[in-house]
């Protein structure tokens, strides 16, 4: 169990961001933690139960890895601009000083908001809770630099000139990082994010990592020259703390990525079941959004100086 101090600091913490969104007008949500389908994201894996019921057929439930799948059906309904801080659980990955496979996410989507409107509405959460807790890690200003300048400067490679697996591998290895010959673009791209670019992040600033790649498939729309998502991540401490989006509105679009993604996820651990008429919901009801997902548990970390995630939960895997 944790210590009571960073119990005590978590419930402060907590509080005054629920405040934050309140005072912003922001709804309130509640929705479902067990999910009879979820969208189908091929890096993500989920747990799986089961509804046993004497009465009907037994029926299989997911634990949602976010809340997304039903924020979004409220946002078509009309709700505004919505908030919840919720439990999200994901399987089959690493527990150690930053992963816990039950965890507390903060969820929001702004209504008529893109992804560069969201970096202010974060700013300034943090710039709240960096005077109400005296926490330098917090205080801006941010630094807002783009995975292209990211690996300019710290590979040399200039990712539009490498947009297959080949040449990509290619300018990895005449880099000196490597021979990465037989991996995706994907993998290719994520060894250099993880191994080069995140440990050179700066510390003393948080940092907004905008304008990701096309080969990295998500619901975000293109920047406007097409070649980006407009999708960004923040870090704190060189820790991922947040990743947003300016929501994906085209049905068509939405379609072609559920499609994608769960013939990638036919070699799943768990293989749920994948609502396709789910993308109804993106109609002309739908309304222009940009939401972001930050994780509470590093949040409190970082406001109260804890070194693992093990000492802000009360009770860890």
């Amino acid at each position: 169990m944790t210590e009571i101090f960073f119990l005590r600091s978590r419930d402060k913490i907590i509080k005054k961001t629920r405040k934050y969104f309140s005072n912003l007008g922001y709804l309130e949500v509640e929705t479902p933690v067990l999910s009879p389908f979820l969208i189908p994201e091929s890096h993500l894996e989920v747990f799986g139960t089961k509804l046993v019921s004497p009465y009907t057929s037994d029926k299989e439930f997911f634990l949602t890895p976010s809340p997304e799948i039903w924020m979004k059906k409220l946002l078509a309904q009309g709700s505004g601009s919505i908030f919840q801080i919720t439990k999200s659980f994901r399987n089959s990955e690493q527990t150690g000083k930053l992963h816990n496979p039950e965890f507390t996410m903060l969820e929001w989507y702004s209504v008529g908001a893109n992804y560069a409107d969201s970096i202010a509405i974060t700013e300034n959460l943090l710039k709240t809770l960096a005077l109400r807790f005296k926490c330098n890690l917090l205080k801006p200003p941010c630094l807002k630099i783009s995975v292209k300048e990211l690996f300019l400067k710290h590979t040399g490679i200039d990712l539009e000139k490498f947009q297959n697996a080949e040449s990509l591998a290619e300018a990895i290895r005449d880099a000196g990082f490597g021979d990465k010959s037989g991996y995706t673009w994907e993998e290719a791209f994520n060894y250099i994010f993880v191994s080069v670019i995140e440990p050179n992040l700066p510390a003393e600033t948080p940092v907004f990592v905008i304008d990701y790649p096309l080969q990295i498939p998500c619901l975000a729309k293109k920047t406007a020259c097409g070649k980006w998502f407009e999708r960004w991540e923040l870090y704190v401490n060189g820790i991922e703390l947040a990743n947003c989006y300016t929501e994906e509105t085209s049905k068509a679009i939405a379609d072609a990525f559920f499609k994608e993604q769960a013939n990638r996820k036919k070699s799943s651990l768990v293989n749920h079941y994948v609502d396709n008429s789910y993308t109804d919901i993106f109609s002309e009801s739908f309304p222009d959004c940009s939401g972001v997902a930050l994780g509470m548990d590093r949040l409190v970390m970082a406001i109260t100086g804890a070194n693992k995630i093990q000492d802000v939960i009360s009770f860890t895997f």
